[in-house]
């Protein structure tokens, strides 16, 4: 089967440190509400989060939102609670590893009121995904737009042929759209040009080797550890970002992990610096929308937010 599913985060552990972000912010406006469907949100033990989704009619099951992942995945305890018993092989990419997989065929996959038909699934040990019975990958994200809504704790999804506001939003970046991720190509790591995956199923933010090249004079924190999603380990060295910048939005003093990964080749960035955004990083806003159709990635911070002093990381006071 020629199908390959990118499916980059998913890490159980990413750098052990102390640093995260904090941002600036540009001001936008729009006019219409949108239309949505409302998941409560539940945090799982690396503090991603879950929704619940039904499969062929049954569940509700416990799945990440992965917007760096680029197809669906199941646990093979679900699949076989399920009876998925038609099964094929694929190649999964990890952060750490590329590995042939068994894949299984969903007749119906339903979160909110909507579904997805006919949904090839990968099938991994659920230990790498955190315990979660799956991920939604953008197979089924694509058309829809995604918001995180920290402060209350609850993921919106807007579709396609719904209307979508952008008012409230601090912060707007626009992106570009390939093979249906999401990238914000004009960021800057410490003025070197970047380009950046938000991706909500990633614990810490990695970078590439490209990347890592062009940072080695930035403060370095400590050695990482992080498993992926084919139980892969991998280590490598954490370097401690001065800033961030996207568009107007500044993240700063956070850490960034650095390990060999055949996941940026799989994108097409391994030749150019890039990196993964990661939820250490996006949970210190108050919301973050991720939006398919209109290429947008939309920041919204605490109404109390500041920038902290140089070292006190991922602090976000009054």
């Amino acid at each position: 089967m020629g199908w390959i599913g990118i499916a980059a985060s998913a890490l159980l552990a990413a750098a052990a440190t102390s640093g995260t972000t904090v941002a600036e912010t540009e001001i936008t406006a729009a006019a219409e509400e949108a239309a949505t469907e409302i998941l409560q949100m539940q945090e799982e033990r690396y503090r991603r989060m879950t929704v619940p989704v039904t499969i062929n009619g049954q569940g509700p099951y416990r799945f990440l939102i992965d917007t760096g992942a680029q197809a669906t995945v199941l646990s093979h305890a679900l699949a076989d609670e399920l009876q998925l018993t038609n099964r094929d092989t694929a190649t999964l990419i990890g952060m750490a590893s590329r590995r042939e997989v068994q894949t299984a065929v969903l007749d119906e996959i339903t979160f909110g009121t909507r579904s997805n038909y006919s949904a090839t699934a990968a099938l991994v040990e659920g230990s790498n995904i955190g315990g979660a019975d799956g991920i939604l990958g953008l197979d089924t994200l694509q058309d829809r737009r995604v918001l995180l809504d920290f402060e209350n704790r609850v993921i919106e999804i807007a579709h396609e042929d719904e209307q979508r506001s952008n008012r409230g939003y601090e912060i707007v970046v626009r992106a570009q759209r390939i093979d249906g991720q999401l990238i914000i190509a004009r960021a800057r790591v410490d003025g070197v040009r970047t380009a950046v995956i938000v991706d909500t199923g990633a614990q810490g933010s990695i970078g590439n080797a490209q990347l890592d090249d062009r940072m080695r004079r930035a403060r370095q924190a400590m050695n990482s550890e992080m498993t992926d999603i084919n139980g892969v380990q991998a280590t490598g060295l954490v370097r401690v970002a001065r800033k961030l910048e996207m568009g107007r939005a500044e993240l700063t003093n956070f850490p960034i992990s650095f390990s060999e990964s055949p996941t940026f080749a799989a994108m097409g960035l391994d030749d150019e610096p890039a990196m993964i955004l990661g939820m250490n990083e996006l949970r210190l806003f108050e919301r973050v929308a991720i939006d398919f159709p209109s290429r947008r990635v939309l920041f919204d911070l605490p109404d109390n937010a500041r920038l902290p002093p140089q070292d006190a990381f991922g602090i976000l006071g009054p």
